[in-house]
């Protein structure tokens, strides 16, 4: 039994205070819309349809969208020039221009496409550019927002104005959309728009009219294939490279003339290039034959034009139904066949037809040669012989040196009638110049070669500069020796001796293989004997042994090795006895004496390599008074005399007044001090003072005190120069051997040179003469009394310089 249901209808509640709902309620804008504007001082009506209070709208308005409607969920609530970035709607579409004045065409329709930005509803209208059209195409209205036609046009197009076959009239054109691409088709149906069907574009008759006119034009019909494309893509950039041979002797002036013929196979063309002997009186020209194929059978008669076509066409058959059709002379019956040279006809010794000259290949290079060994298989590559042997040059005969300048200064004016500069090696100079520390300047220590006792006693230093071979002589002067020292000889290069002054060969210098110790030297007819060298020196010599064979370990063991058997018990015997204690070590002057006795022609230099390279070189200690009198001496120098101070200083660090500190607290002292000694010196000292970890602080200050106890002065010859060496020598030649070197380890330019009484008192004569002239002078013509006592001023400081004294006048 159905009951009968009351119907509920919906009470609304009274329009009361309290009852109704405000509207007001949070809401936060209530500014109101912005309708007049004075722009360029002109008062006007900016906007008619505006919002009300807070952006509401009125009663009854509505306001247009400013941007397009998109389907809901795209982006992700990201701003449209994000989510919508890169993607563009593409409409292909079409517009009809009139063509006034025109005799073969009324009207012309030109295709276009739209592209329709989602980003920002911007519109680009680009035609696409089509070959010899007259027209100027491409972007026919630049991408920016495109208003509606009027009446509308306060506003814009979006996307919701574009389907297939409508008409869309931008700035009086009228643009119909035929199709669109299939990314916009999908879009446009997601929005809900239904497209229409694709329609064609009309047919343009002056289009039409051009192709016709273009295929009567067009020379390929029938077509037929030719394809040179993959012989230029394989072959591309490789050139055969032939040397040729034109014998022209036989016309009047002819002479034989060389070429060189490229062959290009890419396509199969050849170039012809002539080689012009110097002085041969014949243009230069650049090139023989220019680059082009080359028929064999040239020269021909000459052919009418169109007879020699591509192509050859037999039969044109003509139907309504079919159209024409073409038959092609495929086998060439009917075209007179021409043959042209390949690379099958270019072998060495063959002949080839360049318009009626005969030319002979006669060679190749290699990637010619590659090329046919690789392809053809050819292995015969002999040269073809075809000049006959070149004629001897005469020699150029120099006239001998005349003595006036340098050999290389008169050989220049021989070689050309203008002379050029003597041209230095400057990449040796470069390389062996003086580069910091590193001098490259070889000195040795030498001695004359003479009977006079004199001569013999005279110590001299030659100085050879690798970076020009160039040699200079300076003389060690001596004491009460009766000969002034200085410079001997002025740099330059030497001659070496026994060879004739005028001669057309150049002279022979001294190089720097030439001087090494046991040397002998004839320099300006001074003969020198080299004793010794530095350590610099010998280094350099070692380091370079390639170019320097007496310094060459290798080459002087050698030379070792070749003594007889016979001999080698002998040197056994006379190591033992030379090492009675069994220790490994024998005296160097026995060693010496045992290797020139050998008779193997080892000089005194390889001696000396020999030794120092199987040698231990111990360096002595030098003594504690030596140090202490140099750090007097730098102490002195400095003027300290802070003496005292130190002595309180170390009395108050000493608590238990032992008279001994740690090592440690005395060099506090002294650097708090202020103790000008440098800090190696300072380390050496304080270690020969201590005893284990502590010290005797007074014997110390005691020691380097130079106002109470004054050491003797340090003298030019102080120092130790001998070295004991030691090393397997018997590993290379069955021998065991000890050396004490006489190591030349200072500067004998500096440390030895001392100047004798006689030449300083020379030198300050000259020097003070013109003063001692004025002085006379002034004093017979004023006979003043001052003159006298300026004078005796003037010779105690003559006397006071010559005693190496310090005189203050008055």
């Amino acid at each position: 039994m159905n009951r009968p249901v009351a119907s509920t209808t919906a009470m609304a509640l009274p329009f009361l205070p309290g009852n109704s709902r405000n509207k007001h309620l949070g809401k936060e804008k209530f500014h109101k819309s912005h309708h007049f504007d004075v722009p360029n001082g002109v008062s006007m009506l900016a906007a008619s349809e505006r919002p009300g209070i807070g952006g509401e709208l009125l009663v009854g308005q509505k306001i247009r969208p400013k941007y397009s409607v998109y389907p809901e969920g795209r982006g992700g609530g990201v701003p449209l020039w994000v989510a919508f970035d890169k993607q563009v709607l593409c409409f292909e579409a079409f517009f009809d221009e009139a063509v006034p004045g025109a005799r073969d065409e009324k009207f012309r329709i030109r295709k276009c496409n739209i592209y329709f930005y989602l980003e920002d509803d911007t519109i680009q209208v680009v035609e696409p550019q089509f070959k010899n059209s007259g027209l100027i195409q491409g972007t026919l209205i630049r991408r920016h927002r495109v208003p509606l036609p009027p009446p509308n046009g306060d506003q814009f197009y979006n996307i919701f104005h574009f389907n297939i076959n409508q008409q869309l009239v931008m700035y009086s054109r009228t643009f119909t959309v035929t199709s669109c691409d299939p990314y916009t088709r999908g879009f446009l149906t997601k929005l809900g728009v239904r497209l229409n069907d694709s329609t064609a574009v009309p047919d343009d008759p002056y289009s039409i009219l051009r192709e016709q006119i273009d295929k009567r034009m067009d020379p390929l019909r029938p077509y037929e294939r030719q394809d040179t494309l993959k012989q230029f893509l394989d072959l591309d950039g490789q050139v055969l490279r032939f040397y040729c041979f034109w014998d022209d002797t036989g016309s009047m002036f002819g002479d034989p003339r060389d070429l060189i013929m490229l062959y290009y196979l890419a396509d199969d063309t050849l170039e012809l290039r002539e080689v012009f002997a110097p002085n041969s009186g014949r243009d230069v020209v650049a090139k023989f034959l220019h680059r082009g194929k080359l028929p064999k059978n040239a020269p021909a008669p000459m052919k009418q034009p169109g007879q020699t076509t591509d192509r050859t066409v037999l039969n044109v058959f003509n139907s309504e139904s079919h159209g024409q059709r073409y038959i092609l002379d495929r086998l060439k019956i009917a075209d007179g066949h021409e043959e042209f040279y390949k690379d099958v006809d270019l072998t060495l010794g063959g002949q080839l037809n360049v318009f009626g000259r005969k030319l002979l290949i006669a060679d190749c290079d290699d990637f010619t040669k590659d090329y046919y060994r690789s392809k053809h298989g050819i292995e015969d590559f002999n040269p073809i012989k075809y000049k006959s042997p070149a004629v001897p040059k005469p020699a150029r005969l120099v006239p001998p040196y005349n003595g006036f300048g340098s050999e290389e200064d008169s050989l220049s004016f021989c070689w050309g009638l203008l002379p050029k500069r003597p041209q230095k090696d400057f990449r040796k100079f470069m390389e062996k110049d003086r580069c910091g520390l590193d001098s490259n300047v070889l000195i040795f220590r030498a001695a004359l070669v003479s009977n006079d006792p004199v001569d013999r006693e005279r110590v001299f230093f030659i100085s050879f500069y690798l970076s020009d071979d160039t040699i200079s002589v300076l003389e060690r002067p001596q004491r009460n020796s009766g000969v002034i020292g200085g410079k001997f000889l002025e740099r330059g290069r030497v001659r070496k001796p026994d060879q004739e002054l005028y001669k057309s060969d150049p002279s022979e210098y001294f190089v720097a293989q030439d001087l090494y110790v046991g040397a002998s030297l004839c320099i300006n007819s001074h003969h020198f004997r080299l004793l010794d060298t530095d350590e610099y020196t010998f280094s350099y010599m070692e380091t370079h042994a390639d170019e320097f064979p007496k310094a060459d370990v290798a080459n002087i063991l050698n030379k070792l090795r070749a003594v007889p058997e016979e001999k080698r018990s002998e040197i056994r015997k006379f190591l033992t006895l030379s090492d009675p204690g069994s220790n490994g070590f024998i005296p160097y002057e026995s060693f010496r004496s045992l290797l020139t006795g050998l008779d193997c022609g080892l000089s005194e230099h390889e001696v000396l390599v020999v030794g120092r390279r199987f040698s231990e070189r111990m360096t002595p200690e030098a003594d504690v008074g030596l140090k202490l009198a140099v750090a007097q001496d730098l102490l002195r120098k400095k003027h300290f005399i802070a003496f005292t101070d130190m002595v309180k200083a170390c009395v108050h660090s000493d608590r238990h007044r032992t008279g001994r500190l740690s090592t440690k607290e005395t060099r506090t002292i002294c650097k708090g001090s202020r103790l000008p000694l440098p800090d190696d010196l300072l380390e050496d000292l304080l270690s020969k003072f201590a005893d284990g970890d502590e010290m005797d602080y007074d014997a110390f200050l005691a020691g380097i005190n130079w106002v109470e106890h004054p050491a003797p002065p340090i003298m030019a010859d102080d120092g130790i120069k001998t070295a004991t060496v030691h090393e397997d020598f018997e590993k290379h030649c069955d021998l065991t051997v000890d050396e004490e070197v006489d190591v030349f380890g200072r500067s004998p330019l500096i440390a030895d040179c001392e100047y004798s009484d006689m030449t300083l008192y020379l030198s300050l004569f000259v020097t003070f003469l013109p003063s001692l002239l004025l002085y006379y002078l002034l004093y017979i013509i004023f006979a003043s009394s001052l003159s006298l006592p300026w004078l005796l001023c003037i010779y105690r400081s003559c006397e006071c310089q010559a005693s190496n004294k310090l005189y203050i006048w008055p």
